[in-house]
């Protein structure tokens, strides 16, 4: 009774567990206390590194195991770790769906039809632009590092994702249940749904302001409190980053990393090419890209230790419309299709890297006409990849398949081993390249309405 009330309830079972407890308790009164004289992205960048020091601590302690998950007490912190880190992933959760449902209601409900149009059209042309734009850069790199070529075959008990067809994909992102679409996290869907809604108000405004007006001052209401809501919840940042951190670290162990540190420095690598390709972008708009850096540093900290582009939204959304001055709505619009479709990190590079490391290891001829499928593949199904943890191994599953490669999907057993140290450079990117479309559409719709204003001046 008593062993089962502390290893499987209270989940403390040794020394070390309460120790590390602690030790994660006096960093938050640190960090606490230095929040009164360090600016926020600062004290953030700060948390990083108490994470990155204290999961390597639990390492040290354990002697740098092979295998970390079979130490219990590593299990226990992780999960008393996990009851702050992703406790506040849950928060951020708990706001996305009520921000992204009563924005993109606001803003079609005031926005001119011909822009909504453009809004969408410019949106998903950018995502799947920079899509293949991140799958090729994933196959030159993958290519040079030569991945597979010389590694040795690890059998996982790994089974391959099940594949939905791109029909039922499309079919599966309309909202046949607007509840249920919430509750999946289905941003797409809750678009669409507001879409309606919004196209409704606007259109009965016409004739029954009166009665609608109710509503119209209620969606107005709802988004400045859930606004505020996830202002508070953002305020807590700096004390999820050191548990999300430290897990991560302490959790996989340095050995792990070690085994495939070639497929990991491919990554990391192709992450910074496109990272520079989404500044470039960014810097035509006229935007300077440092400062660019600067204003939207906390949605990429937070994207890089959270590993979840949808939990990230609220803060994305944050600094797009106060430090970049993004139009609201087109910065809830298209943020909330970044979540699921075009993600650069886990739908464009990642399942590249993976396929030409597959293709070696099962001696492939990768010629033009490989290549060509793999971009082509790679970018279709970017559609409807959820922004959580875990989805890029769904795309992975779709593209290899999509290629002829699906019966190779074991031979990535050592890869899937590290997944967290990799989820952290593709989200990053996932979240920079959503900010970066942003702000290319808003100053686009800026320019055309104020060109279509000089026309009529003229």
């Amino acid at each position: 009774m008593s062993n089962t009330f502390f290893s499987q309830f209270l989940m403390v079972t040794n020394i070390h567990t309460i120790i590390m407890i602690a030790l994660l308790v006096g960093l938050f009164v640190a960090v606490n206390k230095l929040k009164r004289k360090v600016k926020f992205t600062n004290l953030m960048i700060i948390s990083i590194f108490l994470g990155l020091g204290l999961g390597i601590i639990i390492q040290v302690i354990a002697k740098f195991p092979s295998d970390p998950s079979e130490i219990s007490w590593i299990k226990e912190i992780s999960s008393w770790y996990g009851l702050f880190g992703n406790g506040f992933m849950d928060l951020l959760k708990m706001i996305v769906m009520p921000l992204v449902l009563v924005s993109i209601i606001r803003v079609i409900m005031n926005m001119k039809e011909d822009n909504l149009g453009k809004l969408t059209f410019k949106s998903m042309g950018m995502f799947f632009v920079t899509t293949a734009l991140a799958a090729t850069i994933g196959i030159v790199i993958g290519t040079i590092f030569n991945l597979g070529a010389n590694v040795e075959v690890v059998n996982s008990s790994e089974q391959i994702r099940e594949i939905t067809s791109l029909p039922d994909t499309i079919r599966g992102l309309l909202p046949s249940n607007p509840i249920k679409a919430m509750a999946d996290g289905n941003t797409v869907a809750v678009v669409i749904f507001a879409t309606f809604i919004g196209l409704a108000i606007r259109r009965l405004k016409k004739k029954y302001l009166e009665i609608v007006k109710p509503f119209i001052d209620l969606v107005e209401a709802f988004y400045k409190i859930i606004v505020s809501v996830a202002i508070t919840v953002i305020k807590m940042m700096p004390y999820a980053i050191i548990p999300l951190m430290a897990s991560t670290i302490a959790s996989r162990g340095i050995k792990s990393l070690l085994d495939v540190v070639d497929f990991i420095l491919a990554l990391y690598l192709s992450v910074a090419v496109m990272f520079i390709i989404h500044l470039i972008i960014v810097s035509l708009t006229g935007v300077n890209p440092i400062t660019y850096l600067k204003n939207v540093s906390r949605a990429l900290i937070l994207a890089f230790t959270s590993r979840s582009s949808l939990g990230t939204l609220p803060v994305t959304v944050e600094c797009l419309t106060d430090k970049m001055n993004v139009d609201s709505g087109t910065a809830s619009f298209v943020t909330s299709l970044g979540s699921n479709m075009g993600m650069n990190g886990c739908a464009g590079i990642y399942p590249a890297l993976v396929s030409v490391m597959l293709a070696n290891m099962a001696n492939i001829d990768m010629n033009f006409t490989f290549y060509s499928m793999l971009i082509i593949v790679i970018t279709i199904s970017s559609l409807g990849i959820a922004g959580i943890p875990g989805t890029a191994t769904m795309a992975v599953s779709v593209v290899i398949s999509g290629i002829g490669l699906g019966e190779y999907f074991p031979l990535v057993g050592a890869v899937i081993a590290i997944d967290p140290i990799l989820d952290m450079a593709r989200t990053m990117l996932n979240v920079n390249g959503t900010m970066a479309i942003s702000v290319v559409v808003d100053k686009s719709l800026k320019h055309d309405i104020n060109k279509g204003k000089l026309e009529k001046t003229l």
